[in-house]
């Protein structure tokens, strides 16, 4: 298991197990790093300690700890892609978005008056729109998110700032639903959509067969350019 740290829930019911990786010196602000379907694993963890290294307190919470505390799976092993569907199917997004309030207020009580970012990948990208339309946090990056199209009515929820990520060869959203995604989000002066053009789902995981380089260090870098501009 590689989270390290228990975050209060709100209400402090329960605790939320997270990977935290804290900065040398005060920290910029806090970004919070929510993982795809195969949980905290090595490609999250590497990319929260890479926000550590970038001057941030990184959290990366274990979303799936209410089914099952500490689970880490990997795309590239068939039995563990429908593990981790199953888990996806079998969320509970309202508790998880909760958790994700919790960890705002514990990065506020951290680091008092930072800015607190978001930076989601997959199902993660899901819950950075929701972040940003149903939070009050500063600023959400949204990779390859499934089910945004259905989201777009709540745009005018969103107070910070939100920068989306579009692979246009994405199996989990189809040329439809990206054209809505479009529709409805293009006029909305918070929101920026960045569109990849032939690449697929997954494209800037660390490592493993859906990586392309060129697409990930590109989307990489605007997303560290965003949650500078708009975190710190």
């Amino acid at each position: 298991m590689t989270t390290n740290t228990f975050i209060p829930s709100l209400g402090h019911k329960d605790n939320i197990p997270a990977y935290v990786a804290q900065p040398e010196g005060t920290p910029r602000g806090t970004v919070i790093v929510v993982p795809e379907i195969f949980g905290v694993n090595p490609g999250i963890v590497a990319k929260a300690d890479d926000w550590a290294r970038a001057g941030y307190v990184a959290i990366a919470p274990d979303v799936f700890w209410r089914q099952e505390a500490g689970v880490e799976l990997d795309h590239d092993i068939p039995e563990e892609m429908t593990r981790a569907l199953a888990m996806m199917g079998a969320h509970n997004f309202p508790a998880g978005l909760e958790d994700i309030r919790a960890l705002i207020v514990w990065a506020h009580a951290q680091n008092p008056g930072g800015k607190v970012g978001l930076v989601g990948f997959c199902m993660g990208g899901l819950i950075a729109y929701q972040a940003a339309a149903r939070t009050d946090i500063d600023a959400s990056v949204g990779y390859y998110g499934v089910g945004l199209d259905g989201l777009v009515g709540e745009a005018a929820n969103i107070k910070g700032e939100l920068l989306l990520h579009i692979p246009t060869a994405d199996a989990f959203t189809s040329p439809e639903q990206q054209a809505a995604i479009h529709a409805g989000l293009d006029a909305v002066p918070n929101v920026t959509l960045f569109d990849y053009e032939g690449l697929g789902h997954g494209f800037a995981e660390t490592k493993g067969s859906r990586r392309d380089e060129a697409g990930a260090v590109l989307a990489d870098a605007r997303t560290v350019e965003f949650i500078a501009t708009f975190v710190g």
